[in-house]
């Protein structure tokens, strides 16, 4: 089929409505007289607006192709990818669309790998800061508590040892915060012991901070590999950081199973819900983590009440049977 530029394709339908017209003028026992008669400026211009509501419609079948384009343009985001138009033919219209979806293919192609290295980057920063607060802030900590605990020792009013112990207690309390802060930025434990135990040391250390009840369902067999066990353990960790402090629940179900072909992370809630589909920087940081392993990611609310988030891992990408 030979290819047809827009430029005659609306040429074409607007000659076949003059076409129409001006037939039915030649054929139509209708004259004009001087002074035009009433009964045929009725007739001229129920023609004229005949031919404008077919000109209309006719258009509106030509350029359909290109208001699908402005509405797919519109809501298109690279963070949910695979979003394509159908293309039918060549020519004008159809060489755009097919222009358009290459386009969408080199963003998607370019925002994975600079979400990926910008990812890198974050974690190689989350390892730094991490082995500083512990290095340097947990040392300094620690030789205050020791000079403190020497002062106390030494002191001979009582009063200034209680103020003493009290001051221990803070510094001790600081200590224990500045280690927690450094395991949230590099979990150790991830590395050391795996991806199970480091989601259960996860989920304990939020139900102790918080008081919410966390229960668990971990699937065994799941060997997974380095970036998809740190993607699944920050997804996990970014939505209990937000059921936490925005969801006002109770209750967190966090589960990592195995269904079908995929290994899927799923926590619910029984929260208030998500509310509004505008998603924060946090929730398009953990599309942006999905992506780089393949995987996808949904936030639904439940009918009871609460949210549920799921990153669905195909078992090809990395998992082994």
């Amino acid at each position: 089929m030979p290819a047809v530029s827009l430029f005659w394709r609306i040429f074409a339908l607007n000659a076949v409505v003059l076409g129409a017209a001006t037939a039915l003028l030649l054929w139509a026992p209708v004259t004009v007289s001087v002074p035009v008669l009433l009964t045929e400026a009725i007739v001229l211009v129920g023609g004229l607006a005949v031919m404008l509501v077919a000109n209309a419609a006719l258009l509106r079948v030509g350029l359909a192709p290109l208001a699908r384009l402005n509405r797919q343009m519109s809501t298109v985001d690279v963070l949910r990818p695979g979003q394509r138009l159908p293309v039918r033919g060549h020519g004008g219209v159809p060489d755009l669309l097919r222009a358009f979806n290459d386009m969408l293919d080199r963003l998607e192609r370019e925002r994975a790998t600079s979400a990926a290295r910008a990812l890198s980057a974050q974690e190689s920063e989350r390892r730094r800061i991490a082995r500083e607060l512990h290095d340097e802030v947990g040392q300094t900590l620690t030789a205050v508590l020791m000079d403190l605990k020497r002062a106390a020792d030494r002191a001979p009013d009582p009063a200034l040892r209680s103020e003493l112990a009290q001051a221990q207690e803070t510094a001790r309390a600081s200590l224990d915060e500045v280690r927690r802060l450094a395991h949230r930025l590099r979990p150790g434990v991830l590395e050391d012991l795996g991806l199970t135990s480091a989601l259960t040391a996860l989920a304990t250390e939020v139900s102790d901070h918080t008081g919410l009840e966390i229960r668990r369902r971990f699937d065994g067999g799941l060997v997974l590999d380095e970036q998809t066990e740190l993607v699944l353990y920050r997804v996990a960790q970014e939505s209990l950081t937000n059921v936490a402090r925005h969801a006002g629940a109770t209750r967190i179900d966090l589960s990592l199973v195995r269904e079908g072909e995929a290994a899927v992370l799923r926590i619910e809630d029984n929260g208030r819900g998500a509310g509004p589909t505008h998603e924060g920087a946090g929730i398009r940081g953990m599309r942006e983590r999905a992506l780089l392993i393949g995987a996808t990611l949904e936030l639904l609310d439940n009918p009871s009440g609460g949210t549920q988030v799921s990153l669905t891992v195909p078992l090809g990408r990395s998992v082994g049977a």
